[in-house]
């Protein structure tokens, strides 16, 4: 219906089921209305806006299929990978390109993307974009794209605001809707729904039983939160499924690599939040299972849709926790599903291996007979250049985790003044080796150096300590005797070498002295208990002393005892 109205040259709305061809719809449109490359193309005339990486990189895979007899050019540009690839593609010249709205801005801030020749724009997944929060940079990309262009917008759902942007934007278009009369949010008919009220700390149970059904395919696990996807995916993995994860902490590559493991069979357990929830579309995707509550009917919508796609059938499957019950029962309402009240369920109830053909007697861990995917791992992850961060937080997984290489032992060299020894001249002196046999035990050969009779006597006296004791109760420290080599055998030795006696620094065997510390001297009594500080006297000999409260309260007794007995003696008389 869409296509005769795009090949016009018409402004169009389009809105349809997820899985009923989109892509293709604006796609052929946009590549008829460019026509055969140009000789000077250095400026594209096509324009795809898309809200996610996912979504840009399947789209740009559906029109180069598309334009394989035409030769036209499709370049891809999003975040999370490096500017230099995406730049000398722009030099080299293309004809369509798909992004996302902050790349696209980027690369015209940085005057490496000219779109003043752009005839078709198509905005797919517009609901997205305004979910999350890309209207300001779709309003800026439309002032920068001449006014007589093509406009396209295609969505499974189309709220308010997107039709008031369509009216601001695009001249005069026509709505085309492929639903059915009952609403705008009617799901896929072949997908078969299940929606049960379960426990949290039942769900993994209920998931992993799940992923034992016969007849399974690929299965897509959607999550609310990253914290959540990692902790579903970790769980999975020690239970013995090839799982992934999307989501988005990580890197670009890591993003793509679990994409293409999952299309390509390595996997076929996806666990993602919703940025794999709009426009991805992978083929044998039997099973969807909303892990926690959708936000919204339009979420809702999408994630199931990621299977029955294409005239397939499959089943979904929503867990509702008792919180979230209220959340579920508008989201039932507003697509007139007959769910208002899910059924409680947990991981033993006969009817969860009834409905969805688990054999009896499964358990939660799946066995080692039946693991024959190659993993994560077998996929080969792509350098993109990433600019943004390059793993999750959690770390990688078990199969991610590469051994560390041996470390390799640190090679030391024996220096002496900055050079190394074997530059220095030696002289063998086996009273220095015997001192330094006696002082440290050698455990490579050394080359001996040349030591005067001043550094051997410097050597042998004993280190002094620091005390916490006054000299004068320090004990007299003897000085170890010490076998002082002949002054007639060290006399070769000065003539051998006097030139390098003279230019050497004082030898390892003297050690350095310790720092001179200038410090009050310290009164250390010989009770712990005694007065190690008293106040200066400041009072003279005409200062009478103050006396004390008690003393004063003595006096006041023997003042009122006087008073009594005087006033007893005056009553006497």
């Amino acid at each position: 219906m869409a296509l005769p109205l795009a090949l016009s040259g018409q402004d169009l709305i389009g809105q349809a089921r997820t899985g009923t061809g989109k892509t293709y719809a604006f796609g052929i449109a946009m590549l008829q209305s460019i026509g055969k490359p140009r000789k000077n193309r250095k400026k594209p005339r096509g324009l795809v806006i898309v809200p996610t990486r996912e979504l840009a990189v399947q789209v740009s895979e559906d029109l180069v299929t598309a334009a394989g007899k035409l030769g036209s050019r499709v370049l891809t540009v999003y975040g999370g990978r490096a500017y230099e690839p995406q730049i000398e593609a722009l030099k080299a010249g293309v004809d369509v390109i798909v992004g996302t709205p902050g790349r696209l801005l980027d690369l015209v801030k940085q005057k490496h993307l000219d779109l003043g020749q752009i005839t078709s724009l198509v905005l797919d997944e517009a609901d997205r974009m305004l979910d999350l929060g890309f209207l300001p940079d779709i309003e800026r990309i439309f002032k920068l794209i001449p006014a007589q262009r093509q406009t396209m917008l295609f969505s499974a759902t189309m709220p308010g605001e997107i039709v008031s942007l369509s009216r601001k934007y695009l001249n005069r278009p026509t709505h085309v809707r492929a639903e059915h009369d009952s609403g705008e949010g009617e799901t896929t008919p072949q997908v078969r729904q299940l929606v049960w009220r379960a426990h949290r700390m039942d769900k993994i149970e209920i998931v992993s039983r799940l992923l034992q059904a016969e007849g399974r395919g690929l299965t897509m696990v959607f999550c609310e939160t990253k914290r959540a996807c990692d902790m579903v995916a970790e769980q999975l993995d020690t239970r013995g499924f090839a799982v992934a994860a999307v989501h988005g902490d990580l890197g670009q590559g890591q993003r793509e690599q679990a994409l293409r493991a999952f299309r390509n069979g390595k996997i076929d357990v996806l666990v993602a939040t919703d940025v794999a929830a709009r426009g991805i579309d992978i083929d044998d995707v039997t099973h969807v299972v909303n892990y926690d509550c959708p936000t919204d009917d339009k979420t809702y919508v999408h994630r199931i849709g990621r299977t029955g796609r294409a005239g397939r059938t499959g089943i979904s499957v929503t867990f509702v926790e008792w919180e979230e019950l209220t959340r579920w029962k508008m989201i039932n309402q507003m697509l007139g599903l007959e769910f208002a009240e899910p059924e409680e369920t947990y991981s033993t109830s006969p009817h969860v291996y009834t409905e969805l053909s688990i054999p009896e007697g499964t358990k939660g861990v799946l066995p080692h007979a039946n693991r024959s995917r190659a993993g994560l791992s077998a996929e080969r992850i792509e350098d993109l250049g990433e600019t943004g961060r390059s793993r999750a937080r959690g770390g990688r997984r078990r199969d991610e985790r590469e051994e560390r290489p041996p470390r390799t032992p640190r090679q030391r060299r024996r220096t002496r003044g900055g050079q190394p020894t074997e530059e220095v001249t030696a002289v063998d002196t086996p009273e220095v080796e015997l001192m330094d046999s006696r002082r440290r035990p050698r455990k490579s050969e050394e080359t001996p150096a040349i030591i005067t009779t001043d550094e051997i006597e410097a050597a042998a006296e004993p280190r002094r300590t620091r005390t916490r004791t006054r000299v004068a109760d320090q004990a007299p420290v003897r000085e170890p005797a010490v076998e002082q080599a002949p002054v007639r055998e060290q006399a070769p030795v000065r003539e051998q070498a006097p030139a390098a006696v003279a230019e050497a620094e004082p030898s390892f065997l003297t050690p350095p002295p310790p720092p001179v510390r200038s410090e009050p001297e310290r009164i250390v009594p010989a009770s712990p208990f005694t007065v190690i500080f008293q106040s200066p006297d400041l009072a003279t000999d005409d200062d009478d002393i103050a006396p004390s409260a008690a003393s004063e309260r003595q006096q006041q007794r023997r003042s009122r005892q006087r008073g009594n007995n005087n006033n007893n003696r005056r009553r006497a008389g």
